[in-house]
């Protein structure tokens, strides 16, 4: 076993690479954000795979681009986004366990499904901790997004002739592909009127450009008469309706209240599909009850 400081560094890195653990439970009080995963699922199986603890805190790339040396040797694992990936300039899965060595180089290519990669590392990525977590967010963590040339510490751990079998298990990007995006009814679904409603279940509706880790918007507009609500608390996968029609679907970073009405809640499970999304895709919103 060997211990002391471990470092990867950032070779080159696009725009919203970040690090991304549970998130910040029971800090909304004060109008912190939760900052957890936005794909949950994908999130939980690379720590699985490494056999890290649950709350790990992992890299989260949502644009290609992004390459690193490790100075070590570690396990790696990835899952999320069907995504070119390349060790030493040979192309290796974007998905599973992959055994590093000290020096080499991961490079991460364009996307050809879904838009975020998780990146997990053997004992979790160890940026420094604020209010419980790793999670960056502007204004909490020092930093807010990577950039080229920054040190990822992470925990200085090699196990000499260890024994690694690599099991068979494939991650399944074709979830992704899928429309339907369950929701439960909001606190003020009951508002809706029941054409507002039909309008909201079952029909296409297209993610557009803004999209972020605060909020996706979808382009199609609902004109309603919904009354402006009091300040009320908003959940990651909380959709709101504005009074200009806009349907917002608040994603892991969205602030913690808000005043436009909260017509629709998505499952986690859908959250995380509907996080995957590229801007152009078509959803469709699958009442739960």
């Amino acid at each position: 076993m060997i211990t002391g400081s471990a470092f990867v560094e950032i070779l080159k890195c696009g725009p919203g690479t970040t690090v991304r653990d549970k998130g910040r439970l029971g800090f909304a009080l004060y109008g912190v954000p939760m900052s957890g995963p936005a794909d949950s699922l994908a999130f939980e199986w690379v720590n699985h795979l490494l056999k890290n603890d649950p709350n790990s805190a992992v890299i989260e790339i949502s644009q290609p681009g992004l390459s690193l040396r490790f100075q070590q040797p570690t396990q790696i694992a990835l899952a999320g986004a069907k995504a070119k990936i390349n060790i030493n300039n040979h192309t290796v899965a974007s998905f599973g366990l992959h055994q590093i060595q000290r020096d080499d180089i991961l490079e991460i290519g364009a996307f050809s499904a879904g838009s975020l990669l998780y990146l997990g590392i053997h004992g979790g990525i160890q940026t420094e901790v604020v209010l419980g977590s790793r999670s960056f967010y502007p204004g909490i963590t020092p930093l807010s997004f990577f950039k080229k040339g920054d040190q990822i510490p992470v925990k200085p751990l090699m196990i000499e002739n260890k024994k690694t079998t690599f099991s068979n298990v494939k991650w399944d990007v074709n979830r992704y592909a899928s429309e339907s995006i369950e929701v439960y009814p909001g606190p003020e679904w009951h508002l809706l009127t029941e054409w507002e409603k039909e309008q909201l279940i079952g029909k296409p509706l297209t993610v557009s450009s803004m999209k972020n880790a605060m909020a996706i918007q979808l382009e199609e507009l609902l004109p309603n008469q919904l009354p402006e609500i009091s300040t009320a608390p908003v959940y990651p996968g909380t959709v709101q309706l504005t009074s200009g029609g806009k349907l917002l679907c608040l994603m892991q970073d969205a602030q913690v209240t808000g005043g436009y009405p909260r017509v629709l809640q998505v499952t986690e499970n859908s959250l995380g599909n509907l996080a995957q999304k590229k801007p152009g895709a078509i959803v469709k919103f699958e009442l739960m009850c």
